[in-house]
């Protein structure tokens, strides 16, 4: 499944390429059109966590945060997010919880191949039937072995069309310069 030390071993390195320093502007634009506060809202993988601050900052009572390696969940804690809303657990053993929207930001990426199947499934089951997962996948395949792994959209549809309804899979027209024209946004809503 996960590989704990190697993710631990990322941040004790300062090696966290994948962090841009603050919330990604497609999920900025997205948070920015919620008008409910309270919805339940888990970010896996959140790294450093922007997008989880944001939305705390912004006045969302309900955001969780999921994370393999301690050191993330510390820097959020530091940052004055609610230390209660933090798992540290591997995100395929997470049970019981459900959740309004799961906001995928490079964690899909950051996992194998041989595990996307499996996180499409956890998806589902994490999400309340009137739930989204809404968020970025990398819209290209990369030379180098990754993480980050990339994909295509074709891949995606066929991975995700067994489980969700697929709403928006689409270029991102807002992404940062260094990835613009390589993200997809998508919004997909469990099948029930």
């Amino acid at each position: 499944m996960l590989n704990k030390e190697f993710w631990e071993g990322r941040y004790q390195d300062g090696n966290t390429g994948w962090d841009i320093g603050a919330i990604s502007t497609p999920l900025k634009t997205y948070i920015d059109q919620l008008n409910h506060k309270d919805l339940k809202i888990l970010i896996p993988g959140a790294g450093y966590g922007h997008e989880a601050m944001y939305l705390h900052q912004n006045g969302f009572i309900n955001v969780w945060v999921i994370d393999i390696a301690a050191q993330p969940l510390a820097h959020l804690v530091s940052k004055g997010f609610p230390k209660e809303k933090l798992l540290h657990t591997n995100f395929f053993e997470l049970k019981d919880l459900k959740f309004d929207l799961i906001l995928e930001q490079t964690f899909f990426c950051a996992l194998h191949p041989n595990l996307r199947e499996d996180y499409v499934v956890q998806m589902q089951q994490l999400l309340k039937p009137t739930g989204k997962l809404v968020g970025l996948f990398f819209g290209v395949v990369f030379e180098k072995e990754g993480p980050p792994f990339g994909g295509i959209e074709e891949e995606y549809v066929n991975l995700f069309k067994k489980h969700f309804n697929l709403k928006l899979l689409a270029p991102a027209y807002n992404s940062i310069k260094p990835r613009a024209g390589k993200e997809l946004f998508f919004i997909f809503e469990p099948l029930i």
